[in-house]
């Protein structure tokens, strides 16, 4: 370390800092130590050595470049990232887990002498805006330039908020040590049998190992999730996996709505509806602030799925991956320094080089499979600023007020496309706690399976799902809570979706009048539905399209067995949740009751007209 790196780290006069850094020095052997602060110096210094140690390869556009992770790399690895559990605990028997000694013993042994020949570099961010109650300080130690270069683009620079820190005395942070371990010709991840993403809670640390995956090793983003989960546990505020947009409303004003959507169910297109403003498209902080329910995007970037961005559904990140500025591409085709990807506009080429290597139309990978020209989990990673979307409060340190929250599932033959809860408690009960995603034909295994994932975070727990509800159960009990909301685009009737794809514009616009009470609704026994009249004229107003009264009842049919089916399931899987909240059993039987009344006076199916 050259007296500049140190004297950035003694600055900070920190113990912690150091003990954590030493640690990582003495264990992984680098050649070298690099501590960054937050100069322009620092940041461009990390994307040139991305280039320099070929992670990362220029592209044709200024500022664009190409990452390629190992071929069994291109995605989160749930069978190897575990929490690490002291002696005497366990956590939810749902979560993966080992004990604590044991785990660390397994993954430093595969970090030891790691950095040998290589660079330790030190990165200072910040989880929530800078200077915030929200923000959250973090440290990451890693050897890949790329992931460092990665943060630089997802996440605020976070090295003043830490001396800032300092300066009040104690505070808590969360720390990463990832290790890229060995590597092939393309400098990937090679050793995959020994790829280890481990959770050591306790210490609120990640350690990582043999991958190089952003999703294993940019430690803030879900891995930092988890211990987030637990922090706001301790302090009473909640962590969610949710968007954060603005939906504008008549005469220029502005509401707030934050979406858990599962995979597949609509997020990415919810968040960047056209004529709304993007505020966050994957992780959100809940505080209570000056007596208001008030949120914040985690990051200061987007980490996204590629896999059919086109110019015609996703206008404004196609502009941004056309245009000069920073966007990392992982995973892609490339031809001729060109990206490519499943789903763009125009043809793809036949050959190139992609996640496996050189690469041609009718190849398999090393594992017999067949290959595509990108990866279906290829990437996009780009700044929240160049965003032409972009709120222009998206990172204002008090946060901002929430008027909705939007639990958006996926099945073919049960839900409305878009319906609101009595209460906060019915909200967070039966349509939060109870989130199910249907699978498609792109997902392996059976068609048409319904997948729980409980507010779309089950993956990222890091306590009892029992708990994890009651705590957004109990959350701003004293104040006015944002009004809750259920979505499902995917209804079908005869094989065919009733919705178009421009149609959450709609209904996203009947949320937002239904915030200020400017709508009224019809009661459906599991929520309240638009009326026919509201969304004719909204479908006039935002999309310019007539709206038949047939498509109306088609879409917001009340199939009450279907209803009743999943309360069937429901009640079978929190069978198994030793600490369900009696407030969610009772929110189940109370809608249970419900539907099981209308039925009893107009039948099985039942039209809203009916209502």
């Amino acid at each position: 370390m050259d007296e500049a790196s140190f004297a950035k780290i003694a600055a900070l006069k920190n113990d912690e800092v150091n003990e954590f850094i030493a640690h990582a020095v003495e264990l992984c052997q680098p050649a070298k130590v690099v501590v960054c602060d937050d100069s322009a110096k620092d940041v461009a210094w990390i994307r040139q050595l991305a280039i320099d140690n070929r992670e990362e390869r220029p592209l044709n556009i200024q500022g664009h470049t190409i990452h390629f992770d190992g071929y069994f790399d291109q995605g989160r690895d749930k069978e190897v990232t575990k929490y690490l559990v002291p002696a005497g605990e366990t956590l939810d028997p749902k979560l993966n887990q080992m004990p604590r000694e044991e785990g660390l013993a397994e993954i430093e042994s595969y970090q030891r002498d790691s950095y040998r020949g290589r660079i330790m570099l030190v990165r200072f961010f910040c989880l929530g805006p800078v200077n915030s109650p929200f923000s959250i300080p973090c440290l990451q130690i890693t050897d890949s330039a790329y992931v460092a270069h990665s943060e630089d683009l997802l996440y605020r620079n976070g090295y003043e908020e830490f001396k800032r820190h300092a300066a009040q005395g104690d505070f808590e942070f969360f720390k990463f040590r990832h290790a890229t371990g060995a590597v092939d010709e393309r400098m990937t991840s090679s050793d995959v049998e020994h790829k280890r993403i481990y959770m050591d809670y306790t210490k609120n640390t990640v350690i990582s190992v043999n991958t190089q995956y952003a999703g294993n090793t940019v430690g803030l983003k879900k891995l930092s999730l988890r211990l987030a989960l637990r922090k706001a546990d301790r302090e009473g505020w909640l962590a969610e996996h949710m968007f954060v947009m603005r939906v504008n409303g008549p005469k220029g004003r502005r509401t707030y709505f934050c979406g858990a959507f599962p995979s597949a169910c609509g997020k990415t297109s919810t968040a960047m509806v056209p004529g709304e403003n993007i505020v966050g498209d994957d992780l959100a902080y809940f505080r209570v602030i000056d007596g208001q329910f008030r949120t914040v995007n985690v990051e200061s970037g987007i980490f996204g799925i590629i896999t059919d961005i086109n110019s015609q559904d996703d206008p404004v990140i196609w502009d941004v991956l056309h245009k000069p500025g920073e966007v990392i591409f992982t995973n892609v085709l490339v031809k001729d320094n060109k990206p490519y990807w499943i789903g763009m506009d125009g043809e793809i080429p036949d050959q190139g080089e992609n996640y496996c290597g050189p690469w041609k139309a009718g190849q398999k990978g090393p594992d017999g499979a067949e290959t595509t020209p990108s990866h279906k989990n290829a990437r996009y990673t780009v700044q929240m600023r160049d965003l032409e979307n972009a709120d222009p409060d998206w990172d204002a340190p008090q946060g901002l007020p929430v008027g909705g929250i939007i639990y958006g599932g996926r099945d073919s033959d049960t839900s409305v496309p878009v319906r609101e809860a009595y209460s906060w408690e019915h909200g967070v009960c039966t349509m939060g706690a109870t989130l199910e995603s249907e699978t498609t034909a792109a997902t392996l295994g059976a068609v048409g399976v319904r997948s729980w994932n409980v507010m779309s975070n089950m993956d990222f727990l890091s306590m009892s799902v029992g708990r994890y509800i009651r705590n957004n159960l109990e959350f701003a009990k004293t104040i006015q809570r944002p009004k809750v909301f259920g979505t499902n685009y995917f209804i079908k009737k005869d094989g065919k979706y009733l919705n178009g794809k421009l149609d959450k514009a709609v209904w996203l616009k009947w949320m937002e009048l239904r915030v200020h009470g400017e709508v009224e609704a019809l009661d459906a026994a599991y929520g309240l539905i638009p009326k026919y009249e509201d969304l004719k004229r909204l479908f006039k107003q935002v999309l310019d399209k007539d709206y038949s009264e047939t498509d109306y009842v088609d879409q917001f049919m009340i199939r009450i067995p279907e209803c009743l089916a999943k309360l069937d399931r429901m009640d079978k899987i929190f069978a198994t949740v030793s600490d369900t909240p009696e407030t969610m059993k009772a929110e189940l039987k109370a809608q249970r009751e419900r539907l099981e009344a209308l039925k009893a006076a107009k039948g099985d199916y039942v039209s809203p007209l009916e209502l």
